[in-house]
Order: structure tokens, then sequence, then C-alpha cells
């Protein structure tokens, strides 16, 4: 497996919080390797309030957990 994630440290805020959304895009590519599938699930999630809002989630704790390793930007 290749290594894509070196580093939680972060210049700022923003490049942490797009690190927070890959880190998030991430999980999902490797709980479901297979694009096909991926693909056939998106329609069905795309338009679910609840998966959204839990997707956010997910994004948010990967923030939280980036600030946090970042000192908060301080």
């Amino acid at each position: 497996m290749t290594t894509w994630l070196e580093t939680l440290v972060t210049a700022t805020p923003e490049e942490g919080f797009a690190l927070a959304m890959k880190l998030s895009r991430m999980a999902v590519k490797l709980t479901q390797p297979s694009d096909e599938v991926r693909q056939k699930l998106r329609p069905i999630y795309e338009e679910d309030a609840n998966a959204l809002i839990a997707s956010s989630h997910v994004v948010a704790v990967n923030f939280q957990t980036i600030a946090a390793a970042n000192g908060y930007w301080r």
C-alpha cells in the first residue's frame, strides 16, 4: 500500500480542513475499495439528509483531530 498520510501537521486551518476531507474520503475508499460499488451507492446517499449529516460529522471529528495535532494553529 502506498503511503498517503505522512503527517497531520498543516500550515493553516484551511489546509487542515482539506486534510480532514481527504481522511474522510480515504476511510470510505479503504472500507469499500470497489470504485464500481461506490459509484452505485453514491446516488442513494447523496440525497439522504441523514447520510449527509453523518458524513459531515465524520469530517468534523477528523478536523478536530487535525486541529489538536496542530495546536489549534496558535
